[in-house]
């Protein structure tokens, strides 16, 4: 029995002495070939490069209101491998924060990962009073949250920056190179805890650049007003307006309605809303395309104001018949009394007899039609020229049909015609802080002379002969021309669909303002004069208040 027990102790203590050595031998191996790759991992463990984000730029208004801005917030994430409760830490951190246990639980209880976020952004109060649980395994630190202060004032032109502060859409996007910065660097420290040590090799990071609209909020929202107004009287599908200074080609105002929160921009995107429709959509502009037509032979001397024409109701051109819109009989009018009264039949007897294929592509390219603006905004459209031309295509394009437009192209034309004959680049960026802006482009489209009689004879479009007798304004001139257009679809025009256009320049003797108002499918009425004329008269004199603009005309 003793011989027994004492093999058994010296096999045991064979057994331990062979552990030792291997476990001896594991230690050297460890401590002299892998010594330097395990030092290496340490001290991944230990240290963390963490980014840090710049802030994104403020874009302003022209008067310094801010529009889009950073807003402080708490980014709140987790190394599931150091919680040791993970159904705890979800039940304090989603009550804390206001999320769901469910959603929590599972990324929390993932030991295969060591960083989980558990809410990008969160409100500063919210995570501060999670900080204060002490909760091991959560680590808390400062992010930027882009908001738009205004709600849905000029929403579809500022556009979206997203939950890492990029700009999507808009404004946010084409600028996102001014706004975004430089991100900074720091090298974080943290024991075997997980808690932060030390902070060391810190590059702080460099914040973007302000940005500075030429848009004013309060021309702004009261253009949204009135659109919402305009659309909801007509029932109509939307509705575009533009403010525009013809002198500068700043734009003041680019409203549209149906219109949305910037705040909820992924809402909007998902109904259709974002779209900016002055600078993106394209329709046909009716009878507003006129003064290409009259403006195109008055430059080549074929016509003056006073030349007259013996028009009857309708004309045949090719294989159809064009009308005017109101019944009359065959009478005599002049070149002023054609574009006063809008006649459709006046405006393609003097296309056909003096300007032609030629003439006509030749102006729609001067007054720059076919082609962008170059406004700075992304997704502009350059309108639609007709493809090739037939023998009724005469009778289309003079008054402004087979061919598409966008507002912003319309409005700077008649900024143009406002201003001298000189057509503007449109902009909505005024200055980038820091940065040399650059001059709109410029280039004149009709001489002086000529600029005067178009201007002359659009002033009697808001006479008591004229289509636009509702775009009058108390105390002052205005000038500007009517448009009505059917729409349209699948290359078909649609009955019963069009839309409605005022364009018009205030005071007339000498323009501060072109106002744009286009309204698309109303119900009720169709004319431009009716529809769109009274929206801009509305949205003209708050404007000539507001920019305390002298009234030029004695009040009644």
């Amino acid at each position: 029995m003793t011989k027994i027990v004492n093999s058994r102790l010296r096999l045991l203590l064979l057994c331990i002495l062979l552990v030792f050595c291997a476990l001896l031998a594991r230690a050297a191996w460890i401590q002299t070939v892998r010594a330097s790759s395990l030092a290496a991992k340490a001290q991944l463990q230990t240290k963390a490069v963490v980014t840090l984000p710049a802030g994104r730029g403020t874009i302003f208004d022209r008067l310094g209101t801010p529009l889009a801005l950073g807003e402080q917030a708490t980014t709140v994430v987790a190394d599931p491998m150091q919680i040791a409760n993970p159904k705890h830490v979800a039940q304090v951190a989603a009550k804390t924060l206001g999320l769901k246990v469910k959603d929590l639980l599972p990324l929390l209880s993932d030991r295969s990962r060591g960083f989980v976020y558990v809410e990008r952004k969160a409100p500063p109060l919210k995570a501060t009073a999670l900080a204060a649980r002490k909760l091991v395994g959560l680590d808390f630190y400062p992010e930027e949250r882009r908001v738009y202060p205004q709600g849905t004032v000029a929403a579809p032109v500022l556009g979206y920056a997203g939950i890492d502060n990029q700009g999507l859409a808009g404004l946010e996007l084409s600028l996102d190179k001014q706004l975004s910065g430089h991100q900074g660097q720091e090298t974080v420290v943290r024991d075997a805890l997980g808690q932060v040590v030390s902070t060391v090799n810190e590059h702080p990071a460099d914040n973007g650049h302000d940005v500075f609209l030429t848009l004013d909020h309060t021309i702004q929202a009261n253009a949204e007003q009135i659109l919402r107004d305009t659309v909801h009287k007509w029932h109509a599908k939307d509705a575009t307006a533009i403010v525009l200074d013809p002198h500068t080609g700043a734009v003041l105002a680019m409203a549209q309605e149906p219109g949305y929160d910037a705040n909820s921009y992924p809402k909007a995107l998902a109904k259709g809303l974002d779209t900016n429709h002055a600078v993106t959509d394209v329709f046909e502009p009716g009878s507003v395309f006129k003064v290409v037509t009259i403006g195109g032979a008055l430059s080549e001397h074929k016509v003056t104001p006073r030349t007259a024409f013996t028009l009857p109701y309708s004309i045949h051109v090719a294989d159809r018949t064009v009308h005017d819109a109101e019944p009359r009989p065959t009478e005599r009018m002049t070149v002023a009394q054609i574009l006063q009264r809008s006649s459709n039949v006046g405006t393609i007897t003097i296309a056909e007899k003096y300007l032609g294929e030629t003439g006509l592509k030749k102006w729609m390219a001067q007054f720059g039609f076919g082609r962008q603006t170059g406004i700075d905004y992304p997704g502009e459209s350059p309108g639609i020229l007709p493809s090739y031309w037939s023998g009724s295509t005469i009778g289309n394009v003079p008054i402004g049909q087979g061919v598409s437009v966008t507002a912003i192209q319309l409005a700077s034309v008649y900024a143009a015609i406002a201003n001298g004959g000189t057509w503007v680049q449109p902009h909505l960026v005024d200055h980038v802080l820091g940065v040399q802006p650059t001059a709109p482009r410029t280039r004149r489209i009709l001489d002086p002379a000529v600029d005067r009689q178009l201007l002359t004879m659009l002033k009697g479009v808001v006479s008591d002969q004229g289509t636009a007798q509702l775009a009058a304004i108390p105390g002052y001139s205005v000038a500007g021309k009517t448009g009505t257009a059917q729409k349209p679809i699948g290359g078909k025009y649609v009955l019963g669909k069009y839309v409605a256009t005022f364009v018009g320049m205030v005071p007339a003797k000498s323009p501060r303002l072109v106002v744009l108002v286009s309204v698309d499918e109303p119900h009720g009425a169709i004319f431009g004069g009716l529809v769109a004329a009274p929206a801009f008269a509305q949205i003209a004199s708050f404007d000539m208040q507001y920019l305390e603009v002298p009234p030029d005309l004695p009040l009644h």
